[in-house]
């Protein structure tokens, strides 16, 4: 069965408005669609003087079933612009089964001219939205609109957040009776933070009962246009009747938010280090970025072309979903970037270059939606290539290459962010509620939140020694474009890869050596690299004339990649080794045992490695979601995801084994 991406099928009236197909039903109200969203949502939930309220560091989060044209989203951004005090931050966090296709969601857009800013914004962000979770910064980082793509029931109990506003909004209870349901309700209410409201357009009186059951106090109050009432509320609390929600197991729950100023120090500029001080900049922390080079993106983040490639598994692994959320996030932040030098978004094809890469293939293509993804055979493969290739293969229309030394450099950019080049971090030591960065005895930089980003050379302080991180060098092989290797149309893998020339010059990779700590080029692996070119493209080895070159003249460069012996990153706070073990050694009995005890926080201490060769896919929502532990706010991935990165997870397994 192939995956359809359930985009919303829709029909047009004659005064261009959009109805659900699958419904049968408007995505708002004929009459007046902006006062009914105001009035229903803005005005029931007061947020006109809760924006107002705001003080500079602080934000507000708005949860919603139902994302639509999102009218409701633009709204209430337009409202926070008008009301809240800059270094305010708004979260918006939306559901939405049938995302509407970015064609159909220009044309729904357009009948609100007074909103074309603001839409504007969010249709050139609105790229390469898939399944699963979504984020979409805008505003600089102001605005934040997470996107939950699929089943309300099944999305929401994945989502770890506390909501201060809920809009219940979606097409009518008589239309879609699955989604008002006393399941929902329930979760709405578990993710609801204290004396949080609520808002809805319908009245129906079970709706009303159900809402009530689940702790909300709802009250009727009178509608707008032909609705002759609405209803409003608030979360009274968890009812007596209803088993409470399960707590996080204490070594994954978030630690306490630190109280004092709000500055960090990152430690390693690459591109896990560039994301997370370009998410903790964007909410008003002010950075400290340490870089033993002399700028940014020196080592594994400094190859001229990494891929936008999606090593994904037809089975929703935590690292497939990592990656489809971790791919969009990319994607969307390139589109602020220069396109053509910077980054092109000319498409990936992985090529089944033998028979179990083939039945995978057939697998991906039956699990994802072809805007993904989809099987090419081997006449329309060489077709997309522009080059002779063997086999067919997966295509993935919206991947591509980009240069990293450029996203570093925008995301490292940020006013708040300042770059302290040729510091080497040898030593961390906690004074003073103050992490301290050392070189020997000389003092580099303080601040009470420290984050490690330095890949494999993390290892080199005590408290993150333990980490079982491995290095594997890399190198590349740079090539000369000719005349006719210009027809490389996008980029070709197979055990290695090729991509369309980027000033002059395309680039080849990349071998895996794990035993090497010299990063000096060889011939034996620029070798290895062309032998990867031949299974390639043959036709593109005789295109670039590699014949004629001299091996001793190929030019490359080597770095080492940084892994994890599950291949998920290591991202979030650090806890005390020695004092984890001892905390929940009854684990070593019985694992199933959940003992109510704190973690041992190293308290400011924070990881951001192991991103291997999937560094520009994982690393920058990994910022994301590093900004999410340290300002306690809405995670921007499943929790169950965000779990299976945590860096206590070594540890745990350590112990339950019996270490």
């Amino acid at each position: 069965m192939k995956a359809e991406m359930p985009h919303a099928q829709l029909d047009w009236d004659d005064h261009g408005r959009p109805r659900s197909r699958v419904f049968d039903d408007v995505y708002f109200s004929d009459q007046s669609g902006l006062d009914e969203t105001r009035y229903v949502f803005l005005e029931q939930n007061r947020l006109a003087e809760r924006f107002a309220a705001l003080t500079a560091g602080g934000r507000l989060v708005i949860g919603e079933t139902g994302f639509g044209t999102g009218l409701n989203f633009l709204c209430a951004w337009q409202l926070f612009e008008q009301h809240a005090v800059a270094g305010a931050r708004l979260h918006f966090v939306s559901v939405e089964k049938y995302p509407l296709a970015p064609a159909d969601l220009q044309r729904a857009l357009a009948l609100w001219p007074e909103l074309k800013p603001l839409a504007d914004q969010l249709l050139k962000h609105y790229v390469a939205i898939h399944q699963g979770f979504q984020r979409i910064t805008l505003d600089n980082g102001r605005v934040t609109l997470t996107l939950l793509i699929g089943d309300a029931l099944e999305q929401l109990p994945q989502l770890d957040a506390q909501i201060d506003a809920w809009f219940l909004d979606g097409f009518a209870p008589a239309k879609n009776p699955d989604m008002w349901t006393a399941e929902l309700f329930v979760e709405l209410a578990r993710l609801a933070a204290p004396g949080s409201t609520i808002s809805t357009f319908t009245s129906t009186g079970w709706v009303r009962r159900l809402l009530n059951a689940a702790g909300f106090k709802m009250k009727r109050t009178p509608g707008i246009g032909h609705k002759w009432e609405i209803l409003r509320g608030e979360f009274l609390g968890w009812p007596a009747e209803v088993t409470p929600p399960v707590p996080a197991k204490p070594w994954f729950a978030r630690p306490a938010p630190l109280t004092t100023e709000r500055r960090a120090l990152v430690i390693g500029a690459g591109l896990a280090g560039c994301a997370t001080a370009s998410s903790l900049a964007a909410r008003g922390w002010q950075v400290s970025l340490l870089e033993r080079h002399d700028t940014v993106a020196q080592e594994a983040s400094g190859n001229p072309q990494g891929v936008l490639y999606l090593k994904l598994s037809a089975h929703g692994t935590a690292l497939s979903q990592l990656i489809v959320s971790g791919f969009g996030y990319t994607r969307r932040l390139l589109e602020t970037l220069q396109r053509g030098t910077d980054w092109d978004d000319c498409g990936v094809l992985q090529l089944a270059f033998n028979a179990k890469e083939a039945e995978r293939h057939a697998q991906l293509a039956a699990a994802f939606p072809e805007d993904l993804l989809r099987w090419l055979e081997q006449p329309e493969a060489q077709t997309r290539a522009g080059v002779g290739v063997a086999h067919g293969g997966l295509f993935y229309p919206e991947g591509g290459w980009v240069h990293p030394p450029a996203l570093c450099q925008a995301q490292a950019a940020h006013a708040n962010i300042e770059l302290l080049s040729h510091r080497e971090a040898l030593d961390l030591r906690k004074v003073a509620g103050q992490w301290q960065a050392f070189d020997g005895e000389l003092l580099l930089a303080s601040a009470p939140v420290v984050v490690l980003a330095g890949a494999a050379e993390i290892k080199r302080f005590a408290q993150s020694a333990e980490l079982p991180l491995k290095r594997i060098r890399g190198q590349i092989t740079r090539l000369a474009e000719t005349a006719e290797s210009r027809a490389l149309a996008t980029v070709v893998c197979a055990e290695g890869y090729v991509a369309p020339a980027r000033l002059g010059e395309h680039t080849l990779g990349a071998s895996f050596a794990f035993n090497s700590d010299d990063l000096t080029p060889t011939i034996v692996e620029h070798e290895g690299n062309l032998a990867m070119l031949e299974e390639i493209s043959g036709d593109l080895v005789t295109r670039l004339n590699i014949s004629e070159q001299p091996l001793d003249s190929l030019q490359g460069r080597a770095a080492f990649r940084c892994t994890s012996p599950d291949y998920l990153p290591i991202v979030g706070p650090l806890a005390d080794r020695a004092a984890f073990t001892q905390t929940y050694a009854a684990l070593s009995k019985d694992a199933r045992q959940v003992p109510d005890l704190p973690c041992p926080w190293l308290d400011g201490l924070y990881v951001n490695s192991g991103h291997g060769s999937r560094g520009l896919i994982t690393a920058p929502l990994s910022g994301e979601l590093l900004a999410a532990w340290l300002d306690n706010e809405p995670l921007p991935l499943p929790r169950s995801v965000a779990e299976a990165c945590h860096p206590n997870r070594f540890a745990l397994r350590q112990l339950i084994r019996g270490k």
